[in-house]
């Protein structure tokens, strides 16, 4: 069992899944920076590339949006079946122009330099169904039960949705997995409000100005009782009354059952200080992750991947070597898996596990690996071992990583991770120098910098400083300034 912990202040939002104790996922919501998935938007077509094919579409926000022509689905057809009389598929040059108003939604946040990714195809969310306004299918979750019980429960469907729509266009819907055991009135009132929420949508696209807002996504604290929230949780506690009566009313509409296990957090310990939840949160900003056994983790994150490196460290319980590996690649396998949700780490994802030489060890480690990923809400897709002994595996990626979240790149190394040394900018001082003598004439240049980078510049460089000196003709003074860090430096002209 889980319980679910909301922190809520009126800038931030906070939420931590804790199952036995450890936190498993944790979810930021600032109120500034609010996540945009869900989002649906009317666009204009900024500019069509026909080269890739896709385009920028100016949705309002400081960077231009992109769509791809995968994601294009124009009259509510999908662009593989635009054809032509060739029966090739027709270019997205030939469906979007510049200045093309379009109603799109958010299916990828901004991340890094890169800004939202879109579609044309809406989904609205509600309790028990996804509502695909465009389409007409009928879809079950995969993780329904048997065939026998996704045939009578698309049976089902067919007749409400169908119910009271006279023109033939009743839109579609995918059942949600918590919809398994809905009844029929809690069908149709999940089909009435997705509906009204498409018509509500669908009259705001025909009277603003492209660019404009036309819906927004649940907040984090409404989106526990939609998303979070299953049959696993223990109880849901918030530590704001106001909140607590907007999600309870929230949820007795919408979610009754999850609204049940909802509870008001009247402690003097703040609510993130029962599991140690602020720590947990240090810790996941750290590069290095300890396992009980005394091995550890290192994580990597980049632009392009994240790397995964597991170390038997201190580790040096099992009978021999080959078994010391084994026990330290399983407990990894865990760990890696709750890292994975609880850092939001997405996109390309490499595990360098310990080399293993037997081959029942690396089947076992590979399966209690697939077994911990399967607890991910995210999609996760894992393939075998390499022959470098590598795993990789893919993470869907739709908002920002709990790191990028909070953290931003370091001014002193500019995010490379490592800093020169102080010999390093003795040598691009003097560099500087000798090129600003050849432009210039002062009377005399000054060096501002760090206190190591003078003290080395008066020690072991002194001799080399004397020496430029005499070269150029000019004194060369230094001054420490105690707050620089060591790659920082002035050369003031006097």
């Amino acid at each position: 069992m889980e319980d679910i912990l909301i922190n809520w202040t009126p800038q931030e939002t906070r939420v931590a899944v804790v199952e036995n104790g450890a936190v498993q996922e944790l979810h930021i919501e600032r109120t500034l920076e609010r996540g945009l998935v869900g989002n649906v938007y009317l666009g204009k077509v900024a500019r069509v590339l026909p080269g890739m094919q896709s385009a920028f579409i100016d949705i309002g926000l400081e960077r231009a949006a992109f769509l791809h022509v995968a994601d294009l689905h124009l009259n509510g057809n999908h662009p593989r079946g635009h054809h032509g009389d060739s029966g090739q598929a027709v270019p997205i040059e030939r469906l979007l122009y510049e200045g093309q108003a379009l109603t799109v939604q958010v299916i990828k946040d901004p991340i890094g330099t890169k800004g939202a990714r879109l579609s044309t195809q809406v989904s609205i969310a509600g309790r028990l169904l996804v509502h695909l306004p465009q389409d007409n299918h009928i879809g079950i979750s995969q993780k329904i039960g048997s065939p026998e019980t996704r045939d009578a429960l698309r049976a089902r469907m067919q007749a409400l949705v169908s119910a009271g729509v006279e023109d033939g266009n009743t839109g579609g819907f995918i059942l949600r997995t918590n919809a398994e055991e809905a009844s029929d009135e809690e069908l149709g009132a999940d089909i009435g409000y997705l509906r009204k929420t498409w018509n509500s949508i669908r009259d705001k696209s025909l009277t603003l100005s492209p660019g404009s807002l036309l819906y927004q996504d649940l907040s984090l604290v409404e989106r526990v009782l939609r998303d979070l929230a299953s049959e696993r949780t223990n109880s849901i506690r918030i530590d704001s009354k106001l909140q607590y009566e907007v999600v309870r009313q929230f949820g007795e509409s919408y979610m009754p059952a999850a609204t049940a296990k909802l509870e008001l957090y009247r402690g003097e310990r703040p609510i993130f200080d029962l599991n140690n939840i602020d720590a947990e949160l240090v810790r996941a900003m750290a590069r290095r992750v300890d396992l009980k056994s005394g091995g550890y983790l290192i994580i990597d994150q980049t632009e392009a991947m994240t790397t995964i490196d597991v170390n038997t460290g201190g580790f040096v319980g099992a009978r021999n070597f080959d078994d010391t590996i084994f026990k330290t690649n399983l407990e990894a396998a865990g760990a890696i898996a709750r890292q994975l949700r609880l850092r939001n780490l997405g996109g390309i994802i490499i595990v360098d596990f310990i080399d293993m030489t037997r081959e029942e060890h690396k089947t076992s480690v590979l399966q209690e690996f697939r077994k911990q990923l399967n607890r991910d809400r995210t999609k996760v897709t894992i393939g075998g071992f390499t022959q470098l002994g590598l795993v990789e595996l893919t993470r869907k990626r739709t908002r920002e990583s709990l790191s990028r979240m909070l953290c931003e790149p370091c001014p002193t190394c500019e995010a490379r991770g490592q800093v020169k040394t102080a010999r390093s900018i003795c040598y691009e001082i003097m560099r500087e120098i000798l090129r600003e003598s050849r432009q210039f004439n002062p009377k005399e240049f000054r060096v501002v910098a760090a206190a190591n980078v003078v003290e080395m510049l008066l020690d072991e460089e002194s001799q080399h400083l004397a020496g430029l000196s005499d070269f150029i003709g000019k004194p060369i003074s230094l001054t420490a300034e105690p707050t620089n860090q060591t790659e920082h430096y002035d050369i003031v002209l006097m």
